[in-house]
Parts: C-alpha cells; structure tokens; sequence
C-alpha cells in the first residue's frame, strides 16, 4: 500500500460514533481506561503466543502515555502483538459482530447512565477516543511483519488508511485532543500529566503490565512507572478495600457500576489457585445472545491465557465475572486441553460450589439485595435446571417464582410455610407472560378456596418446571394438567357421585361437543377448575404444553400438534344455551359455531394464538347480530 486509500465506516460505525461523541459518556475520563484495557490485551496475546513462537517473545512489554502540552496530543503506545491492513479495516472499520442492531438499539434507551457498560462489553472501546479527541490516529504493526499502517479519522463519515514506520510491532493510538472547554470546571486537560497519573490509578492501577507515563524534564524524556502492577487476586482478601475490588471489577468487565457482591479465594494442596469472581449489578445487554463472550479470565503463574474461559462455570453461570489464576496448569493449555483437563474439572466444581453458596448465604441474610439478583440474573439461573441435573436440589433453594397473591418473586421455603394444613401439592401454572397468567380463568377455584399457585412466566420455566419435581416431600402440581383434587371442597364421595350423576345427563352434549372439535381436542368434559368462565384448556397428564410445542417446532423438531382436554364449567349459562342447540340439531351451523367459537375463546383466555382469527371476527360479528333480533 503505498497510497493513501480512503475507505467508509460501516452504517452502525457511523451511528454508533454519532451517540458516543455527542450524547453517551457522562464521564470522558474512562477513554483511557478503554486504551489501556485494549493494549494490555495486545500485550497478553504477544506473551501467549511466544510461548510457542520464540520470534515474538519481547522482555519489556509495557504500555507508554506520552503526553504534548504544545502539540495538544496523547498517545497510548504499546509494544503488543498489533495489528494488519486487513485486521485494522476488521476491527475498526466495521462491527463484525452479530446483534449489532440490539446493540444500538440498547445504547439509545441507556443514554448517558447506562451506555458506558455497553460499550465496553461489546468490545469497541476504541471509539470512545472521540469523546476527547477531534482526530485520532492509529498507527500499527503486527508482531511477525515488517509493515505498518496509519488508520486516521475524525469519527465523521469514514476514515483513511496508508503505509507508516513503526520500529518495533505494537500500536500507537495518537489523539489529537479537543480544547478544555472554558468555563467548565468538570473538563480536564488530558495533556497534563498530573491527571493522567490520577487517571491510571483510579482506572488502571491493575493492569498486570507497567503503565509508563513519559514525561520532559529539562530537555530529556523520562519514564515513571504509575500503576501499581498488584496482581489483586493474590493478596489476603483483609488487606484489599471494598473499593479496590470495585475498580478492578470496573476494568476486567468494562463496567461503570461497583458489582453486587465479591468473591475472593484461594485453594491450597494438591491443587493451587486465586480466584476473584464478581456478581455483576446490572446484566449486560448481550446476557442471553447465544454470540455473547463467556466465561473468566484465565492465568496461568500470573501469565494470562485467555480472556473467555468458558470451562471454568457452567453456561447457567455465564452473569459471573472475574478470573482464576493457577500455578499448577500448563502454560501451553489451549481450548481443546480444556475440554478434557483433570484439574479445570476440578476448579470448575470449586468455583460452581462457591457462588452457589454465595447465592444461598446472600438469599437467607440480605432479601433484598437477592432480589436485585435475582431480577437481573433469575431467568439464566433456571437453564440450570435444564443443563445440569447434578445442582436441581440447590437451585431448588435459590428459585424465586411470583403468585397468585404477589408478583413479589417468593422462595419455595416461604411458599410451603403458607400452604394450608390440608394442601398436600404445590400448585403452579405456565404461561407466555406474567399478565396472561394472572388472568387465566384456570385459577378461579384456587382463588376462591384460598390456595396460593406460583406463576412460571418465562420461557426457561418450560424447561424448570419437570425438573422441580418435589420439594420438602411436596410434589408439584400442575394447574392446567390432568385432573385436580383440591383440599377445601365437598367430600371426596360426594363429590364424585355428583360428577357422575352431571356426566351422564349431559353425555349426549358432550360428544357432540367432541366430535364438532375433535381435530383438536381429545375430549370434553365438565370441569372442577372454573368458577366464573365458560370454559378452559387443560392438557393430560405428561402432555406438552402448548408453548413446548412451538419451541421445538422453532428449533426445527417434527412435532405432532398435540390435543388438549376441552373442560365446560357446569355452573355457567353457556350449558344451558349448548343444550338447547344440542337439542335442535347438533349438525346445525348454529351449534358447530357455538363449539368453536367456545373453544378459540379458551384459546385467548391462555394468550393463544387463534387457527382462524378472520372466522372468529365473523363468528362473533354473527352472534352480536343474532342478539339483537
């Protein structure tokens, strides 16, 4: 290349640039946290793949911040592993990345408050250098090549790109600073080498990389060293401050929020690491993206591995950050030792051990910070019930479910302490939405004898529910499956002798009923759920539920369109109206209508979506016109 080439921002570069220089950062100073953080990952990849290259071992890595009051600039050097032509145009040209849309969309609604983690956590903090700068310059050279590249821009429209010199490989980010805003006490002069020393230890102070600020004095360059370099994770947890946790949680997860909880320890024996793992405060936008990164920072004798060690918990513990550093691994451990290591095994079971006793201790002595937890981090919890049989009886204690009497989220300890003398299950109900259930007419005979149901509203629960399974040697009940024997009613004997006598006079309806519906039910019936609507929905026992159905059709599964139980609530006027179009005909338009009709009702009832809404429409335009002759 030896021309200058101009070459556009992709569309969500160019977007994402716009909200980032104008609106997103209320706090500029964490530009520089962002560059650091950047270089310090070039320079771990440099160390990690000389381990098997000696061409690019370089005894002194290091990050240097040369400030130049005249020249109004700050550059951030590093001697990393640097970068190509084709990698400079990947990186920082475009987003290449899925979920980029979601990404801005989540940008604009977080504005200023919340838009800081979101940039760091989608890894394109390089951007926000234009929060300071009117023009930055990029200048680099991979580590193996004797070519260099100057990428520049003024974060408008696209940028340029042409050959350079660089003596050694690393990267230079040059940013030509904007004036200090006058009259504004807040702007800082990111020239001053006062405040950047302040910068690097409140921001950076460790980053396990030397940060050289290199100054003039009397006309000769010198080079201080102002981050401490404490590898935080080795030192007692009594002699680290709350607040110094904090900050190193604020770079290892590019977050502007103190985390929720802290959890510090070490394993000695036969087996030796650190571990220092942070609940975050607020899920990331990108928690449940199937693309997102996963899993701890990984070192090995304080030499770090890689950042995305996605063995170290299991996918139910993806919210969990921080790192593992061991004295005992290989060096040269890469992604497919992982799989079948002995002793990540090992560390895996510790860690999963140790957050689930945080969780449980953080559950039974500080309700409400569980609940901040819980509604950031609930939802991924419960695919633990789904991927990891081993911890069902643990998850057990930390699942939190609303009900029928509180949306407030309630343990299944306190909901067995509620329970009735005589109740002998624990009733609960699926659904699309926490709104759908809440209304859902298979509730009514539990609402009117005083029996509390857990609502399970998110889509993970279909997955969670068979697992419960029991809990305190109570049994799970499903309200909308199978028949229901309630605590609170008639007589069992009673009860059945009036259940037979009311089918058997109405038999004759009832077929019809079936037969005018029989695609898609497997029967009717009358049923001992209803006590205000005409009818409902229920599956046999074992049945999938409507909303399994679908998901496995979406994921691409043959599955035959399963047929639910038609149940009539006897108590209704509708009997009365089905009886007589029974009795005039039940082959007459008026009573195949009338069935359907009924039933697609009890399909919206549970927020169901209609296999005819057109004929519905013209169904019931019909009825209103007939009520009125």
């Amino acid at each position: 290349m030896t021309e200058v080439q101009r070459k556009e921002f992709q569309a969500e570069v160019q977007e994402l640039l716009g909200i980032v220089i104008h609106s997103l950062y209320s706090n500029r100073d964490v530009f520089l946290r962002e560059l650091i953080s950047n270089a310090s990952d070039a320079l771990d990849k440099r160390r990690f793949l000389a381990l098997t290259d000696p061409a690019l071992q370089e005894p002194n890595l290091a990050i240097r911040l040369i400030p130049d009051a005249k020249a109004r600039t700050l550059t951030v050097s590093d001697n990393g592993i640097g970068m190509s032509e084709e990698e400079v145009v990947e990186n920082i040209g475009t987003i290449a990345k899925s979920g980029t849309r979601a990404f801005l969309d989540n940008l604009k609604k977080a504005g200023k408050e919340g838009g800081l983690d979101l940039i760091g956590q989608f890894g394109v903090g390089f951007y926000a250098s234009f929060m300071v700068a009117g023009e930055v310059e990029l200048v680099t050279r991979k580590a193996g090549s004797d070519k260099a590249v100057r990428w520049t821009s003024n974060g408008t429209g696209g940028y340029t790109l042409q050959a350079a010199q660089r003596k050694e490989p690393g990267s230079d980010v040059i940013l030509h600073l904007k004036p200090k805003e006058e009259g504004d006490e807040s702007s800082k002069d990111y020239a001053d080498p006062w405040e950047l020393r302040q910068l690097v230890k409140r921001y950076s102070d460790f980053i396990t990389h030397p940060v050289m600020l290199v100054t003039e004095e009397a006309g000769k360059g010198k080079e201080d060293t102002v981050n401490s370099m404490k590898a935080l994770w080795t030192r007692p947890k009594s002699e680290v401050k709350p607040e110094e946790y904090a900050e190193f949680y604020k770079q290892i997860a590019h977050d502007s929020t103190a985390p929720l909880e802290t959890i510090a320890f070490s394993a000695e024996g036969t087996l030796e690491y650190h571990a220092l793992l942070f609940i975050p405060t607020r899920a990331p936008f990108d928690l449940m993206f199937r693309e997102g990164r996963r899993g701890l920072q990984l070192y090995v004798k304080r030499v770090f591995i890689m950042g995305d060690c996605d063995r170290l918990l299991p996918d139910w513990m993806r919210f969990v950050k921080g790192l593992v550093d061991s004295a005992d691994l290989s060096l040269n451990l890469s992604r497919e030792m992982l799989q079948h290591d002995r002793q990540i095994d090992a560390i895996r079971k510790r860690l999963t051990r140790k957050v689930l006793d945080t969780l449980k201790d953080m559950k039974k002595n500080e309700g409400e910070k569980y609940l901040r937890f819980w509604h950031e981090f609930g939802t991924v919890l419960k695919e633990g019930f789904a991927q990891d049989p081993a911890h069902h009886e643990d998850l057990r204690e930390l699942v939190l479910f609303p009900t029928s009497r509180s949306t407030e989220p309630s343990g299944l300890a306190d909901y067995v302490a509620r329970m009735k003398d005589d109740q002998k299950e624990i009733y609960y109900i699926l659904g699309e939405s926490l709104e759908t259930l809440k209304g859902s007419p298979l509730l009514e005979v539990f609402r009117e004898r005083d029996l509390e149901v857990l609502f399970l509203a998110d889509r993970v629960d279909e997955f969670a529910a068979p697992a419960l399974h029991e809990y305190q040697g109570r049994k799970f009940r499903s309200v909308s499956q199978g028949e229901v024997e309630l605590p609170g009613g008639a007589p069992a004997k009673e009860a059945k002798a009036k259940e037979e006598e009311l089918q058997k006079r109405h038999s004759g309806l009832l077929e019809a009923l079936h037969k005018a519906l029989e695609e898609d039910i497997k029967e009717a019936r009358f049923s001992k759920r209803l006590t205000r609507s005409a009818a409902c929905l229920v599956g046999a026992e074992g049945d999938l539920s409507p909303q399994m159905e679908q998901f496995m059709r979406q994921l691409g599964q043959a599955v035959p369109k399963g047929k639910r139980i038609l149940e009539i609530n006897p108590t209704h006027p509708i009997l009365g109206v089905l009886e007589k179009l029974h009795g005039a005909g039940p082959e007459s338009p008026q009573f195949q209508d009338s069935a359907r009709l009924l039933y697609d009702q009890a399909l919206l009832a549970e927020g169901l979506p209609l296999k005819d809404p057109v004929e519905f429409a013209r169904k019931v335009a019909d009825l209103m016109v007939a009520a009125q002759r």
